[in-house]
């Protein structure tokens, strides 16, 4: 197909650092991501289910309980993947240089970002919200700015 809209359109391949070479990255969306797997979480912690057999109760409870869970994936996955393209795109053999821990804190937050999926554990939650703070930390330094930390929750 490529080369079909080559000899249709002349076109020339173009090639870059990253998916898109905008140059635009912030761990802020990781954050944001990563609240709302806390958010969820607690919400998930703090559902009784009810007593009985009342099927309509236990409806709206799994239904709940299922946006609940839905929600907590999605953005566990989004919050890692927006970490990896720092780490893939952004953070390079200079940063390693300076921060040796960079390796290590970027795995670790992204397996505590598979754990919250697989899970429903708030201490693994905060760690994880804690990690991306690291990042986030890192990340600015390496900018030469030194941006707040903050939650929007």
């Amino acid at each position: 197909m490529k080369k079909l809209l080559n000899n249709w359109f002349g076109t020339q391949e173009a090639a870059a650092h990253c998916d898109g070479p905008c140059g635009v990255y912030d761990p802020a969306s990781a954050r944001i991501a990563g609240e709302a797997v806390v958010s969820m979480t607690k919400k998930m912690l703090a559902l009784t289910p009810p007593e009985g057999n009342d099927a309509q109760a236990w409806a709206s409870y799994l239904n709940t309980m299922s946006r609940y869970t839905i929600i907590k994936e999605e953005q566990a996955h989004l919050a890692k993947e927006e970490v990896l393209v720092l780490w893939t795109d952004y953070f390079k053999p200079v940063h390693l240089e300076k921060y040796p821990n960079l390796h290590d804190l970027v795995w670790k937050t992204t397996k505590l970002l598979s754990s919250c999926k697989q899970e429903v554990n708030l201490d693994h939650a905060n760690e994880m919200m804690d990690n991306l703070k690291e990042i986030h930390r890192i990340f600015w330094e390496t900018k030469g700015r030194d941006v707040t930390f903050y939650t929007a929750s």
